[in-house]
């Protein structure tokens, strides 16, 4: 199963956008606007305001199914209300296969849904989809994950930047680990553009220790399900239980399983996990997961269907197709637990206030 989201390039990207141009998008139904007025930072374009969408169907498709993708469902309904499109649908498959997605595409588009946030099952198979989808006069946005290689053919791409994020979980290892010891790297299918992207990440953290921590084993392919996460992990500290002291891992069902089997064990290994599994949250208040790194799906899925109804109801275009943008990573400790959502609401603000600024031309 390929985990959701790919690194992306946020200083190049605000290069490239800044060289485009400096005017922007004014909007109403911000998170950053006040008393029906528009954001003062937002009133240097067009006016593109999103007036009528009511003919707008957006149609939000993940790969298949994952816990990562819930959030898009409640999000989903939110910005339908919010923003009063004719609709928004969450629909996915049953296994991650690329032509029984493509398939789906087809029939969401039969029934009448004009706009497309997707998470590609195949990172290099997935840019055909989309110019497909667009050579019918529908907007794509990749949702969650990027193309693989240099190239999008949606309109926009609106993810994670997975490298970063991993980092921030390795270093987050590195600190609880006192900065030295032996570290494990817990991932997803060593295949996928994404993983490759996460171990970068994790070993990028590793060599600014100077060798005072090693890495001791990366192990891919275990997030098919918990069950074999489970086994993997079990393994491990069976095999190497005592020479761990630390455990990050990049993808979902490992970092469940990770947090199961180290209580369990009462090994004092330090976890650092991924996104905000009640069992992880409830780990980090005992102090039996250090930390974990959340992503932001509301974000993804809340700026995505928004921006998609402004580019169907032809009131916006992209100022460079393809462009990628970083939804937001953010390590949640003991110490911030409580109110870690506060963050990353003010990030998908702030995300908002983005678009409008530098990725749409608007009016």
């Amino acid at each position: 199963m390929r985990f959701p989201t790919r690194s992306v390039l946020p200083g190049v990207v605000a290069a490239v956008l800044l060289a485009s141009g400096t005017a922007a998008c004014t909007y109403k139904n911000s998170g950053a606007e006040s008393g029906g007025q528009a954001a003062p930072a937002a009133r240097t374009g067009g006016g593109a305001e999103l007036v009528d969408a009511s003919g707008t169907k957006v149609a939000l498709v993940p790969g298949g199914a994952h816990p990562y993708f819930q959030p898009w469902k409640t999000a989903g309904a939110a910005a339908k209300k919010t923003y009063g499109l004719g609709a928004v649908a969450f629909d996915e498959t049953a296994e991650w296969d690329q032509q029984k997605q493509n398939n789906l595409l087809s029939t969401l588009a039969a029934r009448g849904y004009n706009a497309f946030g997707v998470f590609g099952v195949s990172p290099t198979d997935i840019n055909s989809t989309f110019a497909d989808l667009r050579s019918q006069g529908f907007p794509v946005a990749s949702l969650g994950s990027c193309p693989a290689g240099d190239k999008d053919e949606a309109d926009f791409c609106l993810s994670t930047d997975v490298q970063l994020a991993a980092y921030k979980a390795a270093k987050a290892a590195i600190a609880a680990m006192g900065g030295k010891g032996t570290l494990v790297h817990l991932t997803g299918n060593n295949v996928d553009a994404n993983t490759q992207l996460r171990i970068k990440g994790v070993a990028q953290a590793v060599k600014e220790s100077g060798g005072k921590v090693k890495l001791l084993q990366t192990i891919t392919d275990i997030d098919t399900d918990l069950q074999t996460a489970q086994k993997a992990v079990s393994d491990l500290m069976a095999a190497k239980g005592s020479q761990i002291a630390g455990i990050v891992a990049t993808a979902y069902n490992p970092a469940v399983a990770a947090a199961d089997v180290v209580k369990s064990s009462g090994s004092k290994a330090k976890v650092i996990a991924i996104d905000d599994d009640a069992k992880i949250l409830s780990g980090i208040k005992q102090g039996t997961v250090t930390a974990t790194v959340v992503q932001n799906p509301v974000g993804q899925a809340e700026i995505g269907t928004w921006a998609l109804a402004l580019l169907q109801t032809k009131q916006c275009t992209v100022r460079s197709p393809g462009v990628e943008v970083d939804s937001g990573s953010f390590v949640v400790t003991k110490a911030n637990v409580a109110g870690y959502d506060k963050a990353r609401q003010a990030k998908t603000a702030q995300l908002k206030q983005e678009f409008a600024d530098k990725v749409l031309s608007c009016g």
